[in-house]
């Protein structure tokens, strides 16, 4: 099964949602389903940042298992992030997310 979390909720949802669960897991091959994207909502987009350790990871992953990482692009112009984002990250709204998915879509969206 393919997914794609969508990263809407403030508070530690990134960091421990995310950082403590689904990023090791998929790290150590034991997530269960293959990640095809993953899109971020307001501050959560500045876990994508250059030099975020667990955005560094995340680029990392999604390198190599070809995940699709998006930061909103309205939040990241808001935040003055957009041209900061770690390797491989870029920014977009939804008609972007689901034109980025179509080559590999997920069978399920996840909001987190």
């Amino acid at each position: 099964m393919k997914v794609a979390y969508i990263f809407s909720s403030q508070g530690h949802t990134v960091s421990y949602k995310l950082g403590k669960m689904i990023l090791p897991q998929l790290e150590e091959g034991r997530h269960g389903v293959e990640v095809v994207g993953m899109f971020f909502f307001e501050d959560n987009n500045y876990v994508l940042v250059k030099g975020d350790p667990l955005g560094e990871r995340l680029a990392k992953l999604a390198s190599e298992q070809d995940i699709l990482l998006m930061g909103c692009d309205q939040c990241c112009y808001e935040r003055e992030i957009d041209d900061k984002l770690v390797d491989g990250a870029t920014i977009g709204c939804f008609p972007n997310l689901y034109g980025a998915l179509a080559g590999n879509p997920p069978d399920q969206v996840i909001t987190l």
